[in-house]
């Protein structure tokens, strides 16, 4: 194994999360495809070009529609673990993708040596955006 190259999560509305990463986190587009009913959709950070996020419906034929409703709505809850996107100033970056229309659950916030804060995409994903500890 060389590294990981897709982590995947689940979204409502393809087109709704592509205008939500690409849009309002500033990710670029890396892969669009469809095959027949089922949809390819891949955003990367700029930079970090190596790992591709992987914007996928929950549904057939990769898992039956049962399941797929079940995914759906665990998502919408917020149930799933949350992805966490590292920063170098949780305070400036909080500002400016508020200024783009990302709604946060909890804002800036200094513990254990750190700051971060929380959003939500459209679909119900959870982010946790963390300014790393400074050396002392």
């Amino acid at each position: 194994m060389q590294n990981v190259g897709v982590v995947g999560l689940y979204v409502r509305d393809q087109d709704e999360a592509l205008e939500f990463y690409v849009g309002k986190l500033g990710f670029a587009v890396h892969t669009d495809a469809s095959n027949g009913g089922y949809r390819w959709l891949t955003v990367q950070h700029p930079d970090q070009p190596s790992l591709q996020l992987g914007l996928f419906a929950p549904q057939p034929p990769t898992i039956d529609e049962a399941t797929a409703q079940t995914m759906r709505e665990m998502v919408a809850k917020g149930a799933m673990p949350p992805l966490v996107l590292n920063v170098d100033n949780c305070a400036k970056t909080y500002e400016k993708m508020r200024g783009s229309g990302v709604e946060f659950s909890q804002e800036p916030t200094e513990r254990y040596g750190s700051v971060d804060a929380s959003f939500r995409d459209p679909s119900g994903n959870g982010w946790k955006m963390i300014q790393a500890r400074r050396p002392d």
